[in-house]
């Protein structure tokens, strides 16, 4: 059974990436994906890097191993493997913070609120569930609900981080775009993205 945080927003992002890993193949592994020096097993330990982030943020412990923003791109074991514990650990960090409060967080803003730093950690866990899974040709995990849920976390602190790369400059919106579409424009993400692309 999978770990759950108290905060709903996280545990849905959880559940997309977990999911996400889960249906990959052998295949998927080494598949280009819309972060575009990154291939699939890159943006996974990227993914559970950063969830491990905010563990050692809220915790003073359990922080990734190796930086995520170099990742090798070689897996030691199955892609879960890497994952899941790092989604656990995450759950369980999120599941100390008191809701009415504030929680550290990695990013240069420092401490946040405490349903902006869950979001945030739920935006990093979701956005990159969808980076995996358009590169290895499955549905979205991203879907509409979600997607609103994490727009206003988004406004809240990406415009700090495109300075630093984490995320490139926001795409203009497209005729008839959803909730999704409309977040992962922001993110500088083609929602049509495809591997071929």
């Amino acid at each position: 059974m999978s770990a759950t945080s108290t905060w709903t927003i996280l545990d849905l992002a959880h559940s997309a990436l977990r999911d996400t890993t889960a249906a990959l193949t052998a295949a998927d592994l080494g598949r280009a994906t819309p972060c575009t020096e990154w291939n699939v097993t890159q943006v996974l330990q990227h993914a559970a890097g950063d969830q491990l982030a905010y563990v050692a943020a809220i915790t003073g412990q359990g922080g990734p191993t190796d930086n995520p923003f170099a990742p090798s791109g070689v897996l030691a074991g199955a892609p879960a493997e890497l994952v899941e514990p790092t989604l656990a650990a995450s759950a369980a960090a999120f599941a100390t913070v008191d809701p009415t409060g504030t929680a550290p967080t990695p990013l240069p803003h420092g401490p946040l609120p405490a349903a902006t730093a869950a979001g945030a950690a739920a935006l990093d866990a979701a956005v990159h569930a969808w980076d995996i899974a358009v590169a290895a040709g499955q549905p979205s995990p991203l879907g509409d609900d979600l997607a609103a849920q994490l727009m206003p976390v988004a406004r809240a602190i990406v415009e700090p981080l495109r300075q630093y790369g984490a995320y490139a400059a926001a795409l203009a919106p497209g005729d008839n775009d959803g909730a999704a579409a409309e977040l992962l424009r922001y993110l500088g993400r083609d929602p049509h993205w495809t591997p071929a692309a």
